[in-house]
């Protein structure tokens, strides 16, 4: 099953002056399958992710989430998609310095509403044991290193269980050894637990390591 696929798509600025910025892109991401997004910077690598992610909907052509198509759907419906079926991983973590490490993980699911306060509670500190810092659930979010934060980040991406995780140079702000151990923690969600992942990174060592990488240049992919 495809996890994501999208279909010619063409994304257009129109200030200051009018420019393609994606041409005719078409790609797929199979269940379970850890992908990433390589080239330089401005070649469309991040506007892509929003487009993809649904954050950014001015865009030609189709894009389909676990089979359904969802290009041109309500910006309510978009949001719940958003929310239910797709994690998201920063270069920065965004969490809220003044919420503890398990009320941080517990706010994508408070929003959707799904579940009662103590499903949350529970479903949450299952994600941190899964990331092995369960033992950080109660302490500030403030209060902990930039490697535990970002363990924290992808706990809080994995929440709703979603169909895919998307992430925009989520060891761009990491040293190598926390680089690793966020690779490695991608590496088993998708061998372990069927995840679909799509990275865009600068970070060749991590790209290389991956099940496949997209290259683009100039708004193209150039090579999947």
């Amino acid at each position: 099953m495809k996890a994501l696929e999208a279909r010619n798509i063409n994304k257009y600025f129109h200030k200051p002056v009018d420019f393609q910025v994606l041409k005719d892109i078409s790609l797929s991401i199979d269940k379970g399958e850890f992908v990433s997004i390589m080239g330089k910077s401005g070649c469309g690598k991040s506007t892509l992710l929003y487009i993809l992610s649904t954050m950014d909907t001015e865009y030609e052509g189709e894009l389909f989430l676990g089979g359904e198509l969802i290009t041109g759907m309500s910006s309510d419906s978009l949001s719940a998609i958003r929310n239910s079926h797709i994690g998201f991983v920063f270069q920065f973590h965004y969490l809220l310095s003044e919420f503890t490490v398990l009320e941080n993980v517990m706010l994508p699911a408070k929003k959707l509403g799904r579940k009662s306060l103590e499903e949350v509670e529970h479903d949450a500190y299952e994600k941190l044991i899964l990331l092995g810092i369960e033992d950080q659930a109660l302490k500030l979010a403030s209060r902990i290193s930039g490697g535990q934060k970002q363990r924290v980040a992808i706990s809080r991406a994995l929440i709703n269980d979603p169909i895919i995780v998307m992430g925009d140079e989520p060891t761009g702000n990491l040293d190598s050894k926390n680089s690793e151990n966020v690779f490695r923690i991608f590496k088993e969600l998708s061998e372990e637990q069927g995840l679909s992942l799509l990275v865009v990174t600068h970070d060749a060592d991590f790209a290389d390591r991956t099940d496949r990488i997209i290259h683009m240049e100039d708004g193209k992919i150039i090579q999947v």
